[in-house]
């Protein structure tokens, strides 16, 4: 049975005390038994870790990992230093978070996204404003942390995008009304009649 009892720090006097008679049987010449003796040595202990490497691979216990035969995600040829950082926020989709040069490039990302949300000229041409503020300021920040590489928006350029996006989508919106509309003309009475009871119901 293993001794569970703590072991006791070494004490400094008996360390001092062998140092001592280290040094003594060193000057007379005799050889000296190291403290550790017994105990494997660094490259003793690799080869046992390497051995036990070379077995796992034999036994197919590295076989059909997650990921295997792919490329790591995330590689896009340059260095990134926030790349975990970055990570993390996309990740867990998490917002207001980290340097604003994080943050900044995330918005950058989804702006189309973002501005499709907006339902007047005016709240685009604000939204273009106050983005173009903060970028201007992250890359006069003196705090430190990651360049800030986010261009700024043309508000003009970007009314003209967000503005044919929505007709866009108002002309499809608009083509599927008239389909349905279509649809529904050539239905006989009864079957609109039925078709208006099940929308009814559906309700």
């Amino acid at each position: 049975m293993a001794d569970d009892s703590p072991r006791s720090e070494p004490d400094a006097r008996v360390e001092a005390a062998r140092y001592r008679l280290r040094r003594g049987a060193e000057a007379r010449g005799e050889e000296v038994e190291e403290v550790n003796a017994g105990q494997p040595t660094m490259d003793q202990r690799a080869h046992v870790i390497e051995n036990a490497i070379q077995q796992a691979i034999r036994r197919g216990d590295f076989d059909d990992l997650p990921g295997a035969g792919k490329p790591l995600p995330g590689l896009t040829g340059t260095h990134d230093p926030d790349w975990w950082i970055r990570r993390k926020i996309e990740r867990e989709q998490l917002t207001g978070l980290g340097p604003p040069a994080l943050t900044l490039r995330t918005e950058h990302a989804e702006f189309d996204a973002t501005l499709d949300r907006l339902g007047s000229e005016r709240a685009v041409r604000d939204h273009v404003a106050e983005f173009n503020r903060r970028v201007v300021d992250a890359r006069r920040q003196l705090q430190g942390g990651p360049p800030v590489v986010t261009p700024t928006r043309d508000a003009d350029e970007e009314v003209a995008r967000w503005t044919e996006r929505r007709n866009a989508r108002l002309r499809a919106a608009e083509s599927a009304r008239r389909a349905e509309a279509e649809a529904l003309a050539a239905l006989g009475r009864r079957e609109r009649r039925r078709l208006r009871l099940r929308l009814r119901k559906g309700r």
